[in-house]
């Protein structure tokens, strides 16, 4: 298996809110995204993503991606995680898939605590923060 994991997600960014949500197996808020599938660019991946995830289309608004690496650990292996996102806008009606516990817009001036390790970088990036 290869050990490079590569996902990509928009950022989307409305009247000083962010929107977040808390899925699959994690317990902290992160942006909507998902692993690049053979023959997707990335692009293609977060747009794919965001409507299996949070039944949205969206449209980049900057196509220069911020990137951010971090590593994960699964059956005592470690893996490296590339994170790609793009600022991005949406439209159509928020219909969160089931495998989304909550998603919510956040203050980006009020953040909780339990973020993703890429949020305040990518937020920051994007100077939204």
């Amino acid at each position: 298996m290869n050990k490079i994991i590569i996902a990509s997600g928009p950022v989307i960014v409305e009247n000083n809110k962010v929107l977040l949500n808390i899925s699959g197996k994690d317990t902290f808020w992160k942006f909507c995204g998902g692993i690049v599938e053979e023959n997707e660019n990335l692009i293609e991946t977060a747009t794919r993503e965001a409507y299996e995830e949070m039944g949205i289309n969206i449209k980049i608004t900057n196509t220069e991606p911020f990137l951010f690496h971090t590593t994960k650990e699964k059956d005592g292996e470690i893996f490296d995680v590339v994170l790609v996102h793009f600022l991005a806008n949406f439209t159509g009606k928020i219909i969160p898939h089931e495998q989304v516990h909550e998603y919510a817009w956040l203050d980006l001036n009020n953040l909780p605590e339990n973020l993703a390790p890429n949020i305040i970088p990518t937020l920051k990036h994007f100077k939204v923060i």
